[in-house]
């Protein structure tokens, strides 16, 4: 009898191209197989460094948000009332010579009248750099209401951060703590470590009010209340100090925990560093005597007051750290009431962390060089690593908590060494930053260097004589000093107020400001349509430029259709947001798989055409012609400095070099042919102790992360910190304006603290007793996923979840509806009992909610009718009304500060509130399938 002929590897299609996943911000390898000139699959792409094949649920459901019945087909100039979802098709030379006359006429009279903010783009480095052109300070990007406090506090103590700077070492970590790690970032390189650790046996501890996702594959839960992550991390740290568990070898050689301060109460100098004629910073030796502390083979002192030669007195930046963090309000017994976590359960992680890293030290046989020409046989480690993310962040207090648990791994010794925390190039960079935001524009009208950077001290700040800000956002002000990522999530009701000044134009970039991506919607939507009293509104111009109909659409004068990431060029740089690993740099770009079959057209190549038509220096050559024909050649003929274009791949005519090197035109063409990507390996000598390794620092300087190989100081004690502090105590020429002395002087403390977040602080804890929170699904991320066709199978709807204990309280049962109220506003939604939160809290996914007739979904979808946010309950602003409800470091969104009260409620049809139904199309009833026609 004759076998059948079996298939057992069918090809999934005719042809298959490489790009990079838009999906989330992990940007993956992408195999698009095609055929009949159409999306058959898509696969991860096993070459690839970030995913190396592996490919999730968004990832795999790209297809549906390229044939997403959402998207946008033609430019829009609204006719009706903004809000109403009315439009009329244009061409895009009308649109871009609406657009272009408005921009000129504003750069002609004053270019900060422009307001330019992206959303979840992932194209700072040419948006930033066009501001610059343009000639703005009023630039930001989403990070100040998503990440700022990890990225500044990362950055102003170690030079790099969690979450896109830097991993745990998959490889030899024994030991690992996740902080508020949700699953919508970077997941699949976390997925694929934690299968390595568990493989290996590692312990997983997470940190998390909610335990899902990775938390529910812990070994560990930590339910800790929301907040209160910062008070933990003191009360480990007063352990380890108290059992005399520190690595004091590696703080003396790698931090400035041996850097004299100088003690001078009332002193323009007190808690500045000591240092010699030439500005060197200085330390005491064992010997009695002043020596630099960048000396090579001293013994100096870490602890005890000493007298300098001039009388001065002062003190080893570790003993202020000790003498604070062994204070007994940091105990485990004084903190765990607030934490939520037993004192026994912290003592006991203080004693693990302990033993993982000294007990277990990684000894690997590499040679290695310092970066003071000492030669090592090996390199030692410490075993222990931790990841964080928003659940720390989004905080009023999340850049002090960040700071902790960075001082953390240093009192361990534990970043960047084998078994710990690693970096990933192009960092560590200086702390802080080299580069400054801009402030002053040039007689062609662009700024001294790009909008958004670091702040080393008052004089950096973007304020007037008066010390009034000079930013629409407030960002780089005495309110928000080290606001590194502007703040999006203040610029709309700043807009309105006219505060500092009235605004022309306000351009937005893939930011739903209206809906998801706003605090406090019910009033957003109102200053978007609000009119003053001759009947004009108030934000007098509203351009937004996206690929699908979202809610923001409808409150814009002009709408440019984006394409789809299948559509278009992108560029993954190492001058934006890094793919690099912590053994190789990397970076990739995206390529029109597909030419768009409506008359769409990407942004970025609008940005440029838009440039050029404003004849903006950098976008013109010397006769005024565009000096760029597209985004994509752009990427390949830009450079930032000579030789360090957006791609590090091929550089060079011949296209041999690496990192830098003179634009080569077939740059693209060598990308293709390698996946679309290009990895970088730094050699095996220099892939540890990144901050004082010759050899990685010099490798560094040759690939362009770093202008000088000098070793970079880790910072345990920031002397950038209390430089704003002796402003706000009357010393310096630049000092914060009265009212705001003791807000500064508080909270620009040296060393990391902990104080209340603001919400529950200013309010009373009996009236709001909950914390309320939200989590990212791995299945989605942000609202673009949660229209999508096959993600929606998964969840079209939300709950309230809370412990079955906090609902037995309250005399609520599983599906009940509930009312959830804030000192801002009130929900009703419907709830849902679940054990994987700690009691004191409730929580819900985030982004399923919309409102309806938005994404073009049915009128009666269950995102709309059963779906919610939490955001209406946030308020923009504290309790008390006086300042941004964010972070008074940095600016940061303080999303997961809510407190809330909740209640039985009658039985409803639909979550409240409710908001007039958009107008902006629907897809039709009928089941939206793909693929159908390939069936068997």
């Amino acid at each position: 009898m004759r076998e059948p002929e079996l298939h057992l590897s069918p090809s999934p299609g005719d042809e298959v191209k490489t790009t990079t996943c838009y999906m989330c911000a992990c940007r993956c390898g992408l195999k698009v197989w095609l055929k009949d000139g159409k999306i058959r699959y898509l696969q991860g792409n096993p070459a690839h460094p970030v995913n190396r094949g592996v490919l999730c649920a968004k990832g795999a459901a790209g297809i549906m948000q390229h044939y997403s019945p959402a998207r946008l087909s033609r430019p829009l100039l609204r006719t009706g009332e903004r809000g109403s979802g009315q439009f009329r098709e244009i061409s895009w030379d009308q649109a871009l010579d609406l657009l272009t006359g408005r921009l000129r006429r504003i750069r002609g009279k004053n270019p900060d009248k422009l307001a330019f903010f992206t959303g979840r783009d992932q194209s700072q480095a040419l948006t930033g750099w066009w501001a610059q052109q343009f000639g703005t300070v009023n630039y930001a990007a989403h990070g100040g209401f998503c990440s700022v406090n990890m990225a500044a506090g990362g950055l102003y103590t170690l030079g790099g951060s969690f979450w896109e700077f830097g991993e745990p070492d998959w490889e030899h970590t024994r030991y690992l703590m996740l902080w508020g790690v949700a699953e919508d970032h970077d997941s699949n390189p976390i997925k694929l470590g934690l299968g390595r650790l568990k493989a290996r046996g590692a312990k997983i501890v997470a940190i998390n009010p909610v335990r899902t996702g990775y938390g529910a594959i812990a070994d560990e839960w930590i339910g800790i209340r929301p907040g209160s992550d910062g008070l933990l991390a003191f009360a480990l740290i007063h352990e380890l100090l108290r059992c005399d568990r520190i690595d004091l070898d590696y703080l003396v050689r790698y931090t400035n925990a041996h850097w004299l301060v100088l003690r001078n109460p009332g002193g323009a100098d007190d808690g500045l560093f000591a240092r010699d004629d030439e500005g060197h910073p200085l330390c005491w030796t064992r010997e009695g005597a002043p020596a630099r502390a960048d000396a090579v083979d001293i013994a100096p002192t870490v602890v005890g007051e000493v007298t300098l030669p001039d009388g001065r007195r002062a003190v080893p930046a570790f003993h202020l750290l000790a003498e604070r963090y062994l204070d007994p309000r940091y105990s485990p017994d004084a903190v765990a009431g607030r934490c939520g976590v037993p004192a026994a359960t912290i003592r006991r992680l203080a004693r693990e962390l302990a033993e993982a890293a000294f007990e277990h030290p990684v000894r690997l046989p590499i040679r290695w060089t310092d970066a003071w020409g000492r030669e090592h046989a090996e390199m030692v480690g410490r075993p222990v690593s931790f990841h964080a993310m928003r659940g720390i962040s989004a905080h009023s207090n999340g850049f002090h908590t960040c700071r902790a648990l960075h001082l953390l791994q240093l009192l361990l010794g534990a970043v960047d060494t084998p078994g710990s925390f690693r970096y990933q190039p192009p960092f560590p960079r200086p702390v802080p930053p080299a580069n400054h935001p801009g402030k002053a524009r040039k007689d062609d009208g662009t700024l001294d260097a790009v909008p958004l950077g670091f702040v080393h001290g008052p004089e950096d700040l973007l304020v007037d004589a008066d010390g009034v800000p000079r930013r629409i956002d407030h960002a780089y002000s005495w309110a928000y000093p080290l606001a590194a990522h502007g703040m999006l999530h203040t610029v709309i009701r700043n807009a309105w107020a006219g505060d500092p000044y009235p605004i022309d134009t306000l351009f937005l970039f893939m930011a739903n400001m209206s809906w998801n991506s706003a605090m406090n919607t019910g009033e957003t939507m109102q200053w978007l349509t609000d009119k003053d009293a001759d009947g004009e509104y108030r934000i007098p111009f509203i351009v937004y430029a996206d690929a699908y109909a979202s809610e923001m659409v409808a409150y814009a004068d002009l709408v440019l259709p984006d394409t789809t990431y299948l559509e278009r060029h992108d560029c993954i740089s190492l001058l934006d947001r890094p793919i690099s690993d912590a053994d190789g740099a990397a970076d990739a770009i995206r390529h029109p798989v597909f030419a768009p079959d409506r008359d769409v057209r990407p942004f970025q190549s609008v940005l440029i055409d838009l440039g050029a038509r404003l004849g903006l220096p950098g976008l013109v050559d010397a006769e005024g012609r565009p000096k760029y024909r597209d985004y994509a050649d752009y990427i390949v003929r830009h450079e930032r400095a000579p030789g360090l274009g957006l791609l590090a791949g091929w550089r060079g005519e011949a296209g041999v070099l690496e990192g830098k090197g003179p634009p080569n035109p077939d740059q693209l063409a060598r990308y293709l042919e390698h996946g679309g990507f290009w990895r970088g390996e730094i050699p095996e000598h220099a892939r540890y102790f990144k901050m004082a390794n010759r050899g990685y620092l010099d490798w560094a300087c040759k690939m362009g992360f770093l202008a000088d190989p000098a070793p970079i100081v880790l910072q345990l004690y920031s002397e950038t910190l209390q430089k704003f502090r002796l402003a706000a105590q009357g010393h310096g020429p630049r000092q914060p304006p009265e009212a705001q002395r003791e807000r500064v002087a508080r909270y620009f403390d040296p060393l990391p603290l902990w104080y209340e977040p603001f919400e529950q602080a200013q309010l009373d804890a009996d009236a709001f007793p909950l914390s309320a929170i939200t989590q990212r699904p791995m299945f989605m991320y942000h609202a673009w996923g949660s229209q999508n066709a096959w993600l929606r199978q998964i969840a079209a709807r939300n709950f309230l979840y809370l412990h079955p204990d906090t609902a037995a309280k309250h005399g609520i049962a599983d599906e009940d509806w509930v009312t959830v109220e804030s000192h801002h506003g009130r929900i009703v939604v419907q709830a849902k009992l679940a054990a994987n939160v700690q009691p004191d809290t409730v929580w819900t996914w985030n982004a399923i909610g919309k409102r309806r007739g938005a994404w073009r979904l049915d009128g009666n979808a269950p995102e709309g009718t059963h779906g919610f946010l939490l955001n209406h309950l946030i308020s923009d602003r504290t309790p008390d009304g006086g300042y941004a409800n964010a972070d008074p470091v940095t600016g940061q969104a303080a999303w997961f500060d809510l407190r809330v009260r909740i209640a039985p409620a009658a039985s409803a049809e639909v979550v409240q509130p409710q908001f007039p139904r958009l107008s902006l199309g629907e897809a039709g009833a009928e089941p939206l399938r793909y693929g159908a026609q390939w069936r068997d």
